[in-house]
């Protein structure tokens, strides 16, 4: 029988327990932006939507990595120091919960292609 790994998403119930495919969807379809809702496609091919989430989450980590590295460049002399800071911590915030979000939806992306994680004791 097959578990979650570690780092599997609260909100998805594991591979192949009774509609885990349908909170899949559900969840994948929280992390991308709410147009993707509108598109009938994402909704039938569940590996496609994933394969879209992975993409729109490493876009957004990408984002977040390029705010870090011009924070002060970019924001010296606009605001105070202290808020410059304030917007580092945010945005080295921002980048620690996507990498744990990239992970959930690689995971979720796995299960669908048909990999499975079995415990080992």
């Amino acid at each position: 029988m097959s578990v979650a790994r570690p780092g599997w998403p609260a909100q998805v119930r594991p591979p192949d327990a009774p509609e885990w495919e349908r909170t899949a969807e559900g969840w994948l379809l929280d992390v991308c932006p709410p147009e993707y809702r509108s598109y009938p496609l994402l909704r039938r091919h569940l590996l496609v939507l994933a394969r879209f989430a992975v993409l729109h989450v490493e876009a957004c980590q990408a984002t977040t990595r390029r705010a870090l590295s011009e924070a002060r460049a970019q924001l010296r002399g606009v605001v105070d120091p202290d808020v410059v800071e304030a917007a580092i911590q945010v945005w080295s915030a921002e980048d620690a919960r996507l990498s744990g979000v990239r992970r959930a939806v690689g995971l979720v992306e796995d299960a669908l292609r048909g990999r499975r994680f079995a415990a080992r004791l």
